[in-house]
């Protein structure tokens, strides 16, 4: 397994050549916005665009333009380029990045959100003339990790920016930011990258991968190169096999191997297997409700066979049923991270709950 880089060190942005555009006609108008809100799926490369645009702004707008020559075309800046390698480094004094900070004194666990204390200095720090004598920018990754404090800390500085400092929030889920936040930034939306995007940035930074392991984890990570990279990492293809294969023995399942499976996914040392077939069980039953919706359209199968299955199981219950599934489930989930209930009891009683369902249909 390769370690993927740090969007800081990322040069090279994929299937966003809409948003880069936009940044770029925002730039070469001369009426750049002050804060930008980056949206979209989570792993697409809205901070890999943020610290693209970070680098552009930094270098004076590119290498090809500049004062008296054409506007630039892209936010292209190579990697032996001063302000990139800073950049990568965090060695450039005016760039200020935000992320969730250490839990404790040995760096062994990141906070489950951005505190106040990660953003306090930003407004002074906008406030400073640019040591470079172009821009200040701030990086916030993710926006929606912020608390309550945070985002008011943030939003004091949103609501009278200083000259010739920008702001570039990422955001997973605007919904969750405060509207006051959301109306002070230009948002630009990042569409989900597509599937052939995915498998070639697979093969580039997964080259261990084969063909057909390539193929299903670009379906799997629907659009997103992150979730696909955390899907190899995790062993989440095999895992997926393994959860088909249960399903597979609907109308009853095979309770000693789903017992087994529930053993292996729910150890402590496998913390990323259980939250991987959690996403994945639910994931599945999602597809499986919107085939069901598409009337017969059919779904491309990530694994052979479970076109069948899905007709099966849509035959043995309604939609609003499997509806139903599907949120005492995802609630399940949910319940149980929050509140550290018995991980093997909550796979076994997701599985469960489908084969009732199941069972009822084929009576």
């Amino acid at each position: 397994m390769t370690d993927s880089p740090h969007p800081r060190e990322t040069s090279d942005l994929f299937g966003h050549g809409a948003a880069e555009t936009a940044l770029l006609d925002a730039w070469n108008s001369g009426r750049l916005a002050h804060a930008w809100l980056l949206c979209g799926p989570k792993g697409i490369g809205k901070a890999t665009l943020a610290y693209r645009f970070a680098r552009f702004v930094l270098a004076g707008g590119g290498e090809g333009g500049g004062l008296f020559g054409d506007a630039p075309g892209d936010l292209e800046i190579r990697p032996d380029h001063p302000v990139f390698r800073r950049i990568a480094s965090q060695g450039h004094a005016d760039l200020e990045s935000v992320e969730r900070g250490w839990a404790d004194d040995k760096k062994s666990k990141l906070r489950s959100e951005i505190v106040v204390e990660d953003v306090r200095g930003i407004g002074h720090f906008m406030s400073l003339t640019p040591a470079e004598g172009g821009w200040r920018v701030v990086i916030i990754d993710s926006a929606d990790e912020m608390n309550r404090n945070a985002a008011n800390a943030v939003l004091k500085v949103l609501e009278e920016p200083p000259r010739n400092a920008l702001m570039l929030l990422v955001s997973h889920s605007p919904g969750r930011l405060l509207p006051t936040i959301r109306s002070r930034c230009r948002r630009l939306m990042l569409q989900p990258l597509g599937e052939e995007v995915v498998a070639d940035l697979l093969t580039r930074q997964r080259p261990e991968l084969g063909p057909t392991e390539v193929a299903a984890l670009a379906k799997l990570g629907e659009g997103s190169i992150g979730k696909a990279l955390a899907l190899a990492d995790e062993g989440g293809l095999d895992l997926y096999r393994e959860l088909l294969e249960l399903l597979h023995g609907l109308p009853r399942l095979d309770v000693p191997a789903l017992h087994a499976f529930g053993d292996k996914v729910a150890r402590p040392e496998n913390d990323g297997s259980f939250r991987t077939v959690t996403e994945l069980l639910g994931w599945w039953l999602a597809r499986l409700i919107r085939a069901g919706g598409r009337r017969g359209a059919g779904m491309a199968e990530v694994v052979a066979g479970e076109g069948a299955l899905m007709e099966r199981l849509l035959a043995a219950a309604s939609l609003e049923h499997w509806l139903e599934v599907w949120e005492k489930i995802t609630t399940l989930f949910a319940r149980t991270e929050a509140v550290h209930l018995d991980r093997k009891q909550a796979v076994l009683g997701a599985f469960m709950a489908v084969e009732r369902l199941a069972r009822q249909g084929s009576r």
